[in-house]
């Protein structure tokens, strides 16, 4: 392993990493971990029916490119542990399972095998999914501690095809253990941009990312994000749930904090057009869910949880079982609207009702970056909601009914 050099109290440091992943796993897997409150707004993105959709479901083709490869369906089966060997399991069971249904799949942090080589097993899943996108993972900061260099070395340790550099101040703060100082990330972001272009994907994990920051990415090279909005697993309350005290007291009160995850996608989209590749996740639980982030301007759906749910109650049987209904149930909606791939779904109208309409006035007319390194206030013609009403055009989406 050439990461880095090992420092002195690593292998303790590794040991409270493997222990906190673990963790992690045992209360996704039992507790309550998607406050009820929280909501990825999908609910308020309304697919229009076609009563005459003159095609066969056959003739519907979910193939999509990503990372250079082309995978059967527009779904990402999202990063979300290492390190252990329970870890390896959980990563192994999903991505052969990925590989089995043509699906990209993303690992977990890699900071364990940074803390420790040997950690590095519980990562590699290539001989288990040789052809699918296979997205390696690293926070902000260790990024920063490693540089480039280290960066590169996490994809190539396991033979990955790009890295998700992950976003999470809302779960570093309620982490005893967490960063506190958030500083410079945007010249880390700009120097792994510049090296690695197209195989850097820049995400947050479930606060979402909003119209002013995609666009601040965009301008430090960033091609890809993934939004990870609200309304799935909150990474705070699952902090909150370790901590205790202050901290936990104090993350109570921020579990439902974030941009939902229809907000971050269709504000995202509207404020970069299509100049970033934008994967939505965060509270995606069906195929009619990941159909929705499409009409409203996602070029995949990511999922986590219910996938891992799966493989804790039935075993590999149950996440085929669960990703066979994901996929027919996205086939069926795109049927029902008169698309025969992706593409065309997000020039299919969608109706936006309530919450979702009100955060797409306030994030539309909210001061953002215009991509240039400028700050600016979107123009009145483009601004988000039913302002789009009278300019469809401007909606990659189509036009919102």
């Amino acid at each position: 392993m050439t990461v880095a050099i090992e420092p002195a109290g690593a292998k303790a440091s590794a040991g409270a990493t493997i222990e906190r992943k673990d963790a992690h796993l045992d209360l996704c897997s039992t507790a309550s971990v998607e406050p009820s409150q929280n909501d990825s707004l999908l609910s308020c993105v309304q697919l229009v029916h076609c009563a005459m959709p003159e095609m066969a479901l056959e003739e519907v083709v979910l193939s999509t490119s990503f990372f250079g490869k082309t995978i059967r369906a527009p779904l990402l089966v999202c990063g979300m542990t290492g390190g252990s060997k329970r870890a390896e399991r959980v990563n192994r069971a999903l991505a052969e399972q990925a590989e089995q249904h043509g699906l990209a799949f993303g690992v977990g942090s890699q900071r364990a095998m940074i803390e420790d080589p040997q950690c590095a097993s519980s990562y590699a899943v290539r001989d288990v999914a040789p052809k699918t996108v296979l997205i390696g993972n690293v926070g902000l900061a260790t990024a920063a501690s490693i540089g480039v260099d280290g960066v590169r070395n996490l994809m190539d340790e396991i033979d990955a095809d790009a890295i998700a550099l992950h976003l999470n101040a809302a779960q570093e703060l309620t982490q005893p253990e967490g960063d506190r100082d958030f500083r410079n990330g945007y010249r880390i972001i700009e120097s792994l941009a510049r090296c690695l272009g197209g195989r850097l994907l820049v995400k947050e994990t479930g606060c979402g990312i909003g119209p002013r920051v995609a666009l601040r990415l965009f301008d430090s090279g960033v091609e890809l994000i993934d939004v990870s909005g609200l309304g799935g697993t909150s990474w705070v309350r699952v902090e909150q749930f370790r901590a205790s005290g202050v901290a936990a007291d104090v993350a109570e009160h921020f579990a439902s904090w974030g941009i939902p995850t229809a907000a971050a996608v269709a504000s995202v989209r509207r404020a970069v057009g299509d100049r970033l590749t934008i994967v939505a996740s965060g509270g995606l639980r069906t195929g009619l869910d990941v159909a929705k982030a499409l009409a409203v301007g996602a070029d995949l759906g990511g999922m986590a949880l219910p996938l891992f749910r799966a493989l804790e109650a039935g075993g590999p049987e149950r996440v085929d079982q669960s990703i066979r209904v994901i996929v027919a149930q996205l086939r069926q909606a795109l049927l029902l609207t008169g698309s025969r791939t992706p593409q065309e779904l997000r020039q299919s109208p969608v109706v936006i009702t309530g919450a979702l309409s009100d955060w797409l006035a306030g994030l539309g007319s909210a001061s953002v970056g215009d991509g240039l390194g400028n700050d600016c206030l979107l123009p009145k013609e483009c601004r988000i909601a039913q302002r789009y009403r009278d300019r469809p055009e401007l909606v990659r989406g189509g036009p919102i009914v």
